[in-house]
C-alpha cells in the first residue's frame, strides 16, 4: 500500500475513535464535564488557527505554482458558513420550532459529511508531507474532541440511548476513511490538488474557530475564568508553533 494512503488511513481511523469519547462522559458530572469541554474548546480554537496560518497556508503558498491560495481560503470560509446554515451541522437555530427527533438526524449526516472532508485534508496534508499530515491531523483531532462530545450529547437529547448514540456516533465518522480513499485517487487524478485543498482546509479551520468556538469563550461570565480559557487559546497556538518548529521541514 502506498505510504500516503496507508498515513491517512491510519489518520482517519483515530479520527473516527474520537467519536468514542462520550464513552468517558457516561460516569463525569454535568459540571465537570462543561469545565473539561471549555478547555477543549479553547485549546482547539488555538490549534486551528495555528494550524491554518502556521501550516496549511504557508504550504499552501509554497506548492501553488501560479494558484492564489488565498482565493480557495476565501472559498472555504464561504462553503463552511453555506454548509453550517443551511445543513445545520451544530444546532438548530430555529429556536422553539425544532423537532429533536429530524435534528437528531440531520446532525449525524453533517456530522458524516463534516468528517469526509476532514479525510480529504488530512489526505491532502499527507500527499504534500508526512510531518504536515501529522500536524494537521493533531489540529483536526483537537477540535473533534469537544464536537464530538457535544454530537454525542445531541443525540442522548435527542431520544438515543448511549450505545445507540456511541455506534451511530461512531458510525457517521468513518466517513472520515472515504474522505481519504476518494481524496487519495482524486490527487492521483488531478495535478497540484493540494494546492487547492490545503487553503480550502484552512479556510474550513479559521470559519470553525471564529464562527462557532469563539462565540462559545464569550459565553464565559467570569473574567478570570475567561482570562484562563485565553490563556489555554494561546497555548493551543503555541503548540502548533512548537510543531511547526520541531517537526515542520
Amino acid at each position: 500500500m502506498d505510504k500516503i494512503l496507508f498515513y491517512s488511513i491510519v489518520a482517519a481511523v483515530v479520527l473516527s475513535a474520537l467519536s468514542l469519547v462520550g464513552i468517558v462522559t457516561i460516569g463525569l458530572k454535568k459540571k465537570t464535564l462543561a469545565k473539561v469541554s471549555m478547555i477543549l474548546v479553547a485549546f482547539s480554537t488555538g490549534a486551528l488557527i495555528g494550524g491554518a496560518f502556521l501550516h496549511l497556508l504557508p504550504e499552501a503558498i509554497e506548492i501553488s505554482e501560479g494558484l492564489n491560495p488565498f482565493v480557495y481560503l476565501l472559498i472555504g470560509i464561504s462553503v463552511f458558513f453555506i454548509l453550517e446554515r443551511y445543513l445545520k451541522w451544530h444546532h438548530c437555530h430555529e429556536e422553539g420550532e425544532c423537532s429533536v427527533h429530524t435534528f437528531t438526524y440531520m446532525s449525524l449526516i453533517g456530522d458524516a459529511f463534516h468528517n469526509f472532508i476532514d479525510g480529504l485534508v488530512v489526505v491532502s496534508a499527507f500527499a504534500v508531507s508526512t510531518e504536515l499530515g501529522i500536524i494537521t491531523t493533531l489540529a483536526v483531532a483537537a477540535h473533534e474532541l469537544p464536537q464530538e462530545l457535544g454530537d454525542f450529547g445531541v443525540l442522548i437529547h435527542g431520544g438515543f440511548g448511549k450505545l445507540k448514540a456511541l455506534f451511530w456516533n461512531f458510525f457517521s465518522s468513518l466517513s472520515a476513511i472515504l474522505g481519504v480513499m476518494i481524496g487519495y485517487f482524486a490527487i492521483n487524478s488531478f495535478d497540484n490538488l493540494s494546492a487547492v485543498l490545503l487553503p480550502f482546509a484552512a479556510g474550513g479551520f479559521v470559519y470553525i474557530a471564529m464562527s462557532d468556538l469563539v462565540p462559545e469563550l464569550h459565553k464565559e461570565p467570569k473574567i478570570s475564568k475567561s482570562a484562563f480559557n485565553f490563556l489555554i487559546f494561546i497555548i493551543g497556538i503555541i503548540f502548533m508553533y512548537l510543531m511547526k518548529i520541531y517537526f515542520g521541514e
